[in-house]
């Protein structure tokens, strides 16, 4: 008995953490609001030692609706690491923007966001998934529109919940389809029920889920929401909707593409061929007139997410593993360059987006605008930084698998997204110089940004053969 707690010790230890936290949080106030925050840190820190344990080899648990597993475990610590460093990022923006408007509540919702992104990643049911999914989704509600008082946060989290409560319903009338057509709710019988005759019933419930999954990961055509809620939500819950969000999507989608529909894979390889075109042709085009940084970042997370569907669509270990790659480099880029942009603040600290904002950066703050410039290229697949390297693994787990149209054409559009990073770095170096930023240099801010450029550096291929080694294990876990 006891080694079935220990499958999901770390959700344990963040579920109670987050219960004692929200007591403290009611009754110390908004004072107790920085030693909430770093308890919270704490507690994500445990969980990650958490997952050395059983979780990472346990098998089945809790009659059948978890799954304790190496690939889980790895999407679990990417997830745990984004999140304690969205907490540990917030005070100084708050601070800043909302004179320190930041309230104990902050770092609660996130541990709760955390613990049901987890049981997505570890379900093996779909009524496990599906709470999962909704916990962390009206905790993500609350925190797009954290800032009360800011009429376009309230906005972003308004359009987040009406459209992703149209998701949700999307994927449970999906659920109940493939429930309804396999007769279980549980992963096992459901791939049983796919290897054998499919019916319409089954291929409709399948279209749907994926559908509900697609809008979590922010694929074409579901993408809607990304651009206008990643500008009005704060910049802290923008980078966690942006990597811990995203991690959690795509191993979910990974987990039931694999996991439960795996005999189906030439009917849902078509629809993440599609989303997986559409969505880096479409985050191309789409970021190339945006003059807000934070726009420009929602457009290349769309974009993002359609090279790591070409790792999935190739439907083999080699295509996950690529993707569990691709997901720790991008939330590396993607966390250091929002830290970039909270940097970025007027005279009187108050927070600035217009990219025309980091014209001649190089000049008046080298260091930032060179590790801007690191982000950009990586992003944009420029060796040797390892963005290269993530998109190389991608492309060739799909020529592997005999897609070779997939992988031409990817890497055709991927030139297009290259225009928009570049124009930053024009920006950056060849501009004129703007006013330099104000308000006082943050070392928590600082340290984050230098130890992401380095890991996405030349410095960080010291890193790929263990990474490669234990994104190769995760994968073998699920096949």
């Amino acid at each position: 008995m006891t080694d079935i707690y220990l499958m999901a010790l770390a959700e344990i230890v963040l579920g109670l953490g987050a219960i004692a936290l929200m007591l403290v949080s009611a009754w110390g106030g908004p004072a107790s609001t920085r030693a909430v925050s770093w308890t919270a840190v704490a507690l994500l820190v445990g969980a990650c030692v958490a997952l050395t344990g059983p979780e990472s080899y346990g098998g089945i648990s809790f009659n059948g609706l978890w799954r304790a597993d190496a690939f889980g475990a790895f999407a679990k610590l990417l997830i745990f690491a984004a999140t304690a460093a969205c907490i540990v990022i917030a005070p100084g923006f708050f601070q800043r923007t909302a004179g320190d408007d930041l309230r104990p509540e902050y770092p609660v919702l996130m541990l709760l966001a955390a613990v049901g992104m987890a049981a997505m990643v570890s379900a093996n049911d779909l009524l496990t998934l599906y709470v999962g999914l909704e916990l962390q989704s009206l905790a993500s509600y609350v925190l797009a529109s954290f800032m009360r008082r800011e009429a376009r946060s309230a906005e972003a989290g308004l359009k987040y919940f009406v459209l992703g409560a149209l998701a949700s319903g999307i994927l449970l009338y999906g659920i109940s389809l493939v429930y309804g057509f396999s007769g279980s709710t549980q992963f096992g019988f459901i791939a049983e029920a796919y290897a054998g005759t499919q019916t319409l019933g089954l291929l409709f419930g399948l279209v749907f889920v994926f559908a509900g999954i697609a809008f979590k990961m922010a694929v074409v055509p579901f993408h809607m929401w990304t651009p206008d809620v990643y500008e009005g939500a704060p910049t802290p819950v923008t980078t966690f909707f942006a990597t811990a969000s995203k991690v959690s999507a795509a191993a979910l989608a990974i987990r039931i593409a694999v996991t439960a529909m795996g005999p189906a894979v030439a009917q849902w390889q078509q629809i993440v061929i599609f989303a997986a075109l559409a969505s880096i042709v479409l985050g191309a085009v789409g970021a190339i007139g945006q003059t807000n940084i934070k726009r420009l970042l929602a457009y290349s997370s769309i974009n993002n997410v359609g090279f790591i569907l070409v790792g999935l669509a190739a439907g083999t270990a080699e295509g996950v593993a690529a993707m569990l790659f691709y997901l720790a480099v991008y939330i590396a880029m993607t966390l250091g360059a929002f830290v970039v942009v909270l940097q970025m603040r007027d005279a009187a600290g108050q927070p600035i987006e217009d990219i025309a904002a980091l014209s001649g950066l190089s000049r008046t703050r080298p260091a930032l605008a060179l590790a801007m410039a690191v982000f950009m290229f990586s992003l944009a697949g420029i060796p040797p930084l390892l963005g290269f390297n993530a998109k190389l693994a991608v492309f060739q787990a799909a020529v592997n698998a005999g897609l070779y149209p997939l992988a031409v054409l990817g890497f055709v559009a991927s030139v297009i997204g290259a225009y928009y990073y570049l124009r930053v770095v024009k920006v950056m170096y060849l501009d004129a110089p703007a006013p330099e930023f104000g308000g006082e240099r943050n070392l928590v801010e600082g340290g984050l940004i230098a130890a992401s450029a380095v890991f996405v550096s030349p410095v960080g291929w010291l890193l790929l053969a263990p990474l490669g080694a234990w994104t190769a294990a995760a994968a073998r876990s699920l096949f």
